[in-house]
Order: C-alpha cells, then structure tokens, then sequence
C-alpha cells in the first residue's frame, strides 16, 4: 500500500497549476487534470536527471510535496539504494542507447522510508534538430502484483515441500504395487490350485486390503464415529480408503474417497493418496487445500501416462464443541458423492430427517492440472450424524436385469427411516442394507460416520 500523501501546497504555490476563479467552475477533464490525477505516475525529467514536473498521484504514493521535488531531485534519488544501482547500470544505459525502455521492476522510497514496489516505463522526448531535450516517465504501482508473485512463490514452496513428502509415500506405494502383483501372478497360479490355496489367496488380500485403511478408528473426545468397509469381491483389491486422525487444538482430520481402478495398480495409487493426504492436512488444515495438493501429486506423477489415475475424495476438519453442544464440519468435496446429514431433532421419515451436504463443481482429483474443489460447512447437534460413503453404494443394481441403480434419493429415504441417528445405529443399518443387496453391489464401499453424541436424559 502507499504511504498517505502529505498535503500538497495550496492553488497558486505550483506556478504550472491553473485554478479556475472563485464560483466559476473549471473544464471537467482538462489535460492537466488528466495529467495530475491519473491512475498512474507521470514525472518529466531533465537530460541529466533532474524533476521538472511530477504529477500528484506519484506525489501521493511516496508522501511528497511538489515543491520538495521539483527542481531539487533527480529520478534517481526517489529509488532505493538497489534501484539507484539497477537505474544506473542497466536502466538510463538501455534508455540512452533505444530512446525508449518499458515494463522495467524497481523500488522507490517512500517519505516515512518505506518501500513501493512500481513498474516504470520511459522515453526520450527530442528536439526538431534529433536532440534529446527531456524524459517522460510513467510509473505504475505493483505493489499487488509482487504480492501475487510472492504468494506464487509461497505456494511453489509449499508443493514442492509436499512432493518431498509424497516422494517418501511414493516409495512405500512402489512397494505396496509389488507386493500386490505378487499377490495378483499368485491369484492367476491359484485357478489351478486347490480350494485351500483359493482361501489363502483370499485372506493374502484381505490382509493387503486392510493395510490400505487404519486398523481401528481413534478415540475423539466430543465425538462419536464408526466406519465399514464392505468388500465386494474377496478377489480384487480395492480403492476405496478412509482415515481419521488428530490435528490437535481439539481439531481432528478425516477424508473418505475412491480411486479409479481395482488391483495391484488401484492399491498402490490408494497408498500414495492417503500418505499425501496425512501430510496436506498436517500441513495446511484447510480442506480445499489439501485437495489441491492431491492434485498437484497425482497428476504429476499420472496425468500425462497412456493410463491417468484419479480418485474422488471428501477432506474434513471437525471441531467438537462440548461447551456450545454442538460440532463443527469443515469440509470440500473433489468429484464424491455428497455427505449425507441426519437429524436427530426431526421426526423419523419426516422432512429434515435426512439431507444431503451438497458440494457442487467439485472435479475428479487427478485429472486435470487445475482441479476446483468446492467447500461446505455442517453444525452438528446433539445426535446428529454426518455419513460419508463411497458410490459403490448408490451404484449398486437392485433389479434383477441389474440396469437400476440404487441411487440417491432411495438411499436418503432410507437414512430418514432409521430410529437411531448415532453413528453406529447408522453404520450397522447401511452395512445390512449391503448384504440385503448381495451380488448387486459390485464396487467395494467404505463408510464413515461422525456423530455429535446425544445428550443424556
């Protein structure tokens, strides 16, 4: 920002300034007025230097009066040491050798010495004769661009602290996709092998399967939560993850999402996913953020391949509020399906009972260099329960051509139904529902659920 201007001399000590007479009004945009309060900084200055004439708007940034400068200061006693420098060495060369030089980054200083970053632009004025007689100079603030630049640098700085992190998650994926292609060359070999081999197979994967997702959920003070991770066939490995953990300030991060893909590769992009997640959130807490950084990983390291990876995911911070009875949902949404918020405080099956978090726009995380995330904010109140799920739920066939998708609508109807809004009562409806649906869901499906406990009585 520029420094408050000084007050400038009063009409008449400027003997260029023509002030109208008393009651008479003078000419709404005279040349003079244009020159004098442009949007931008004029100056004239002699061959050698010297001000002969400087607008007020220039005379406003820096906190000078007219009187202080003209006649008295050359161009390059405005600038700072290093613009003195930068002007002497490259800037009045290049202008003497072209007759004209633009766009050029100093810095000027201001009367209570400070600092303004400007843009200046110059070009020599010539006689009748050829004879250069005068430099005209126009100086533009750039204080916000160099504070865009600077927030560029900051957030070039903040990925590539990032990529450091996801490099050390990339290293622990290469090898979670090896072991997994084991495990896929001994799936093929075991067709061939008998019923037991078939079953140690099995529970090879459902080991690898569980390595992708945390072993047990954390206790959170103020907060109830449940999760459910339905497999729907015991052969392939999924994509699908969740997690839960502990920001501190009694703070506490989630997400929930699904890679595209199944098997070895799907698994090893699901690694990759939730180690760069764990570090986006640790560090920079907003959610938006957090996707953004995924994005950046993901599509450095598969955009541009003959197969991309991408994934949807839903980024979380909540904040329980014992004192307030009440928790607050903090979250953004890449491509996933909306969050689903059921009432307590509603009737069972009435309006309100259960609705969706809707989060539109957001993009898929991955596929495109410049994703946009959309944000959204839940309260929650005593017994009520936010349910993140994966769309192998709503995907799921329920007719028995399997062309009709489960959807929804049927799945809000259903929530609102339930008698019990804590988080586990809901787990456990939505987990049967699955098992009622059978071979119709043929897409894993996770499940996550953070409730605000009821109050007792």
């Amino acid at each position: 920002m520029a420094p408050a201007r000084t007050p400038d001399p009063a009409p008449g000590d400027d003997p260029g300034e023509q002030v109208p007479p008393s009651g008479v009004p003078g000419p709404e945009d005279s040349a003079e007025e244009l020159y004098d309060a442009a949007p931008c900084g004029f100056l004239s200055t002699a061959m050698d230097g010297t001000v002969t004439k400087v607008n007020a708007t220039l005379l406003d940034w820096l906190g000078l009066r007219r009187r202080e400068v003209v006649g008295r200061m050359r161009f390059a006693d405005l600038l700072t040491v290093g613009g003195k420098l930068y002007h002497e060495t490259h800037f009045a060369p290049l202008l003497s050798l072209r007759g004209e030089i633009g766009g050029i980054a100093l810095q000027m200083r201001t009367a209570t010495g400070g600092q303004l970053p400007v843009l200046v632009s110059a070009a020599v004025k010539k006689d009748a004769d050829g004879e250069p007689v005068l430099i005209r100079t126009t100086v533009f603030d750039a204080s916000d661009r160099r504070a865009y630049e600077e927030e560029l640098l900051r957030r070039r700085r903040a990925a590539d602290e990032a990529r450091e992190l996801a490099e050390a998650a990339r290293r622990e994926a290469e090898a979670a996709r090896r072991e997994a292609e084991a495990a896929r060359r001994e799936a093929e070999a075991a067709r061939s092998r008998s019923e037991a081999d078939r079953a140690r197979l099995t529970d090879a994967l459902a080991v690898l399967q569980q390595a992708l997702l945390p072993a047990e959920l954390p206790t959170v003070p103020g907060l109830d939560v449940a999760s459910y991770y339905y497999t729907a066939s015991p052969d392939r490995l999924g994509g699908d993850f969740y997690d839960l953990f502990a920001l501190g300030a009694g703070r506490w991060a989630f997400f929930l999402g699904d890679v595209s893909g199944k098997g070895p590769e799907a698994a090893a992009v699901t690694s990759l996913t939730r180690y760069t997640l764990r570090a986006a959130v640790f560090h920079d807490s907003d959610p938006v953020s957090a996707l953004a950084t995924l994005n950046a990983v993901l599509y450095d390291r598969y955009g541009l391949k003959a197969d991309p990876r991408h994934c949807t995911a839903v980024v979380g911070v909540v904040e329980p509020d014992a004192a307030r009875g009440r928790t607050t949902v903090r979250l953004a949404s890449g491509g996933h399906p909306p969050a689903l918020v059921l009432r307590a405080g509603a009737p069972v099956d009435g309006p309100g009972r259960a609705d969706y978090l809707t989060t539109p726009g957001g993009m898929l995380v991955g596929a495109l260099p410049d994703a946009v995330f959309t944000p959204a904010t839940a309260v929650l109140y005593p017994g009520d329960t936010l349910l993140l799920y994966t769309d192998g739920l709503t995907e799921a066939r329920t007719d028995p051509e399997r062309t009709t998708l489960y959807g929804d609508e049927r799945l809000r109807d259903f929530a609102a139904r339930q008698a019990s809004t804590a988080p586990g009562d809901v787990i456990a409806a939505v987990a049967a529902l699955l098992e009622k649906l059978g071979d119709g869901v043929d897409d894993d499906t996770a499940l996550l659920a953070l409730g605000a406990p009821s109050r007792p009585g």
